[in-house]
């Protein structure tokens, strides 16, 4: 997710402070979710070994259910983003999104 290790003196509202044998140790600084979207992109880029706009439609379609179920498009400009990440247009995101049937359509 990207999350940041940080001092306990240096930690921040919004920051989980982790403690041990009740003595604070280390302090975990999560990104912003519009950030988290750009790591899950990242990380799926990886995983296929190359761009994601090089992937085909059926492996598109899964990655887009995928995000969907992690909730990447409920960010802000969440549909736009992954749509230029995959090489499409927002309209074929949302057509990925509706697909209900196991129709080819795209």
């Amino acid at each position: 997710m990207g999350g940041e290790l940080i001092d306990p003196e240096r930690a921040e509202d919004g920051d989980v402070v982790l403690s041990w044998e009740g003595r604070e140790v280390v302090a975990v600084r999560l990104p912003r979710l519009s950030a988290s979207l750009g790591h899950m992109l990242a990380d799926l880029e990886r995983r296929h070994g190359r761009p994601l706009a090089e992937l085909d439609r059926r492996t598109k379609q899964s990655v887009v259910r995928g995000l969907e179920e992690r909730g990447a498009f409920s960010l802000r400009h969440g549909v736009e983003t992954v749509a230029a990440a995959l090489g499409v247009s927002r309209f074929t995101i949302y057509n990925y999104l509706n697909r209900t049937d196991g129709s080819e359509s795209s």
